[in-house]
């Protein structure tokens, strides 16, 4: 497989990116490097604001971030976020920042004005995040309406399906695309896939005492943030659940008529694609038949499946029949 970027980067995505690695190894060569080191660059923001300690720690961390990526000051030391991780991989990337900021500076001018403005817009959402919740130890918080809910998922992901168009766009031939309408539908992919990971991740969001589902939304139900701790508030919940799963498999579907926009020829971006959505369909089904509240259930895509995954992509993207027999049939078990 291709080193994205030097041999450090690549460690440091394989530890980190985990299904994402998968994509990133079949991008297109010409964008690899770029969307590998904004997925680092945007996940220390992401593991900062997740740290769940003082708030003006993290938010003076988050300041420092910023500048340091904006050029606007020298070598940054994280290693007080660092120490705070549970997850080794984690820590290893806050204590390598400096690395990673470093071959974000190597990176083309005009690539990375677009790097920079989609990061700072996702740090824009973690400081957000930061400044509404407060910190692990107090209680739980959450979004006050669906207005809050559109414009975490655009910051923090919407953004980042709006610079991969831009930079597929640079690099890439496409002939007679609209670009505003590729723009339009990648900001709709990158929102699928976090309002998946927030509907999926309710209970390990409780636990460090963030709600992204609305409080008005719960009110309508007669339900407060408190009932998602219980699992038999499931089948009250459901209803609002099943709604906000229905948005995210229609979001999916702007992602279906952006994969079909692509030229047949980029088939390394076309598998790409299709891997996450494809992905995103199965967790959607498995959502739907699972209890997301009780703890004990873990929702996931297994190894296997995303290598299954995997391969039929890769196929699909040879036979244009068979790439669309299999989305359709993905998207129908998802509904």
């Amino acid at each position: 497989m291709s080193v994205v970027v030097d041999e450090n980067i690549d460690r440091l995505l394989k530890a980190t990116s985990r299904s994402f690695y998968l994509s990133l190894q079949i991008l297109p060569g010409q964008i690899r490097d770029q969307v590998g080191l904004l997925y680092l660059l945007a996940r220390v923001a992401d593991t900062i604001a997740d740290t769940g300690e003082e708030s003006n720690l993290l938010l003076t961390s988050l300041e420092k971030y910023r500048k340091a990526v904006s050029n606007e000051s020298s070598a940054i030391d994280l290693g007080d976020i660092a120490s705070l991780q549970a997850d080794p991989s984690e820590s290893d990337l806050l204590l390598s920042v400096n690395e990673v900021i470093e071959a974000f500076g190597r990176v083309g001018s005009t690539d990375r004005d677009v790097m920079l403005e989609c990061l700072l817009t996702i740090i824009s959402g973690q400081r957000l995040d930061v400044e509404r919740f407060g910190t692990r130890g107090s209680s739980i918080l959450s979004l006050q309406n669906d207005d809050e809910m559109d414009d975490y998922t655009y910051r923090v992901a919407g953004s980042v399906g709006e610079f991969w168009t831009r930079m597929s766009m640079s690099h890439l031939v496409f002939h007679g695309q609209d670009p505003e309408e590729m723009l339009r539908l990648g900001i709709r992919f990158g929102k699928a896939l976090q309002l998946i990971n927030i509907l999926r991740d309710i209970p390990s969001d409780l636990n460090i005492g963030r709600c992204y589902i609305p409080s008005v939304r719960l009110a309508d139900l007669g339900m407060n943030v408190s009932d998602l701790k219980s699992k038999h508030s499931m089948e009250k919940f459901r209803p609002l659940y099943t709604e906000y799963l229905n948005l995210a498999c229609k979001y999916l579907d702007s992602a279906g008529d952006y994969i079909s926009l692509i030229p047949r020829q980029h088939r390394r971006l076309r598998i790409s694609c299709m891997l996450p959505v494809i992905i995103g369909w199965r967790t959607i089904r498995l959502m739907r038949q699972q209890n997301v509240l009780d703890r004990e259930e873990s929702i996931k895509v297994g190894r296997k499946q995303v290598a299954s995954i995997l391969l039929k992509t890769r196929l699909a993207s040879r036979f244009s029949s068979y790439e669309s027999r299999l989305m359709w049939s993905e998207r129908e078990m998802a509904q």
